[in-house]
């Protein structure tokens, strides 16, 4: 069991979450590198820093925040690039309520499809 898997919010799915994601994925500004800090009420479990450079720690980093954050704090601290791009694996942690908000109101794919075109970004432009 990977510590994304251990530390999976006990929040996750519950109906209001919807109203906490932001209208576009584009409203998604967070960091593509370096280390994030959440604030305290959003780590019950004593771990605040998040290097979102590593895929293990910004999966565990973005399912606290779709689970538990409120729309100002998914903004801050998820790049929507990132998101994109770690959907089909982030999306298999998620409650499937909390996956199919996500991919509705986030225009993200479902199961087996592949991430739009318009959200492949390139590398080396910032997210």
């Amino acid at each position: 069991m990977t510590l994304a898997y251990a530390i999976r919010s006990r929040w996750d799915g519950l109906s209001g979450r919807a109203a906490h994601l932001p209208d576009r994925l584009e409203d998604l500004r967070g960091p593509c590198a370096g280390v994030v800090v959440l604030p305290v009420h959003l780590t019950w479990h004593g771990l605040r820093e998040f290097d979102v450079s590593r895929a293990e720690s910004r999966l565990v980093l973005y399912s606290i925040l779709l689970g538990q954050g409120r729309r100002g704090e998914l903004a801050r601290f998820v790049n929507a690039r990132r998101l994109a791009e770690d959907w089909p694996a982030l999306a298999a942690m998620l409650s499937e309520r909390l996956r199919r908000a996500c991919e509705r109101r986030l225009g993200l794919p479902g199961p087996g499809c592949a991430v739009p075109a318009v959200l492949a970004v390139p590398a080396d432009r910032p997210g």
